[in-house]
């Protein structure tokens, strides 16, 4: 386990692990003894340095791309770096501002406002952002029940983004026409501007204490023509940006098949379930590096990742950033765990 090896290494040997990953994450380059000496400022010989790099390449955490060549972090490596190592820095006050212009900006609907998301913390990282949500985020505009025949009744959701979805409800003509009208005012009404999940924690509640007639029809038919349509998690919103910033990358962009994968899988929305029931486990920013990164598998990319929740703390969806391993993860980590709160204040 990572903890415990972290637990075991001595100072002199993180000092010495910190100045490897570090020269690597700014030049992308190995180091050799004489580099950490210069970099670092250890007072230690080149032979002792040397000694502590042997071992460190013996627990998995540095190899040597070369045999005369320094160390570089492994994937393995990388991961104790960011989990034990890795100094956090903070966003800039014109880089806060710059997010909530661009996802704040008025009468903007919620696809649009992940869009401006994916957008904004693309240029900010100079990397992909993406931006994934299930599709049970629509606010209802309107409600209806009609009747198709003397057994079924066909509920019709419209939504503000224009979209419709019906169901067929079984109910062997226990409801009239009036009774339906009825029922589709009163619930077009308490529920417009409201999304399932709010609408399933209403009726919850109320199931319990109806007394009217039309509370008991509204909370049988919402139930049902409602409440029962599961969101659609195998096709979820995702959006997009900065793919031409990975093929910009000289470490990426050696490996086109591995780019076009990657774009392939995007866009087959493949194992994105995976990130949201990742992100529905998270407590906050994620870091998925190299091969243990869930969802691409490839040794050359990296992920940062978080949830961003609604204002009753429920996790709906998940941003984030895909570059390379050697993501600035100190300004990436604050960057996407900062976007994610601006979202969930935005979309409610």
């Amino acid at each position: 386990m990572l903890e415990n090896l972290y637990a075991e290494l001595n100072d002199r040997s993180k000092l010495v692990f910190k100045s490897v990953v570090e020269t690597y994450l700014k030049t992308g380059s190995p180091s050799g003894s004489e580099t950490i000496l210069r970099r670092a400022g250890l007072n230690l010989s080149s032979s002792s340095i040397r000694a502590i790099l042997s071992n460190l390449q013996k627990e998995g955490l540095l190899y040597a791309p070369h045999i005369s060549a320094g160390r570089m972090p492994t994937d393995k490596g990388m991961r104790f770096f960011v989990n034990g190592l890795l100094e956090f820095g903070r966003i800039s006050n014109a880089e806060k501002e710059r997010i909530k212009q661009q996802c704040y900006a008025k009468e903007k609907s919620y696809q649009e406002v992940l869009d401006e998301a994916s957008k904004v913390i693309s240029g900010l990282s100079n990397y992909a952002g993406i931006v994934i949500a299930p599709k049970f985020q629509k606010k209802l505009k309107h409600l209806d029940f009609i009747r198709l025949n003397k057994n079924q009744i066909m509920s019709i959701l419209a939504y503000e983004n224009g979209e419709v979805e019906n169901r067929i409800i079984e109910d062997r003509g226990k409801y009239n026409s009036s009774e339906l009208l009825q029922t589709s005012n009163y619930l077009s009404s308490k529920f417009q501007n409201k999304n399932i999940t709010q609408i399933k924690k209403m009726i919850e509640g109320e199931i319990v204490s109806s007394k009217t007639s039309l509370e008991i029809i509204s909370s049988k038919l919402v139930k049902k023509g409602v409440l029962e349509i599961k969101p659609n998690l195998k096709n979820p919103y995702i959006f997009l940006h900065g793919q031409s910033n990975l093929l910009n990358n000289e470490t990426i962009s050696k490996d086109l098949d591995q780019i076009r994968d990657l774009f392939d899988e995007i866009e087959k929305k493949t194992k994105f379930v995976e990130i949201l029931e990742n992100a529905g486990k998270a407590k906050g920013v994620q870091i998925f590096i190299g091969s243990k990164n869930f969802l691409f598998k490839h040794s050359g990319l990296s992920m940062v990742m978080a949830p961003y929740k609604n204002k009753a703390q429920e996790i709906v969806g998940t941003i984030g950033v895909v570059g390379p391993t050697r993501l600035n993860y100190a300004k990436i980590v604050p960057l996407v765990d900062y976007t994610s709160r601006i979202i969930g204040k935005v979309i409610d």
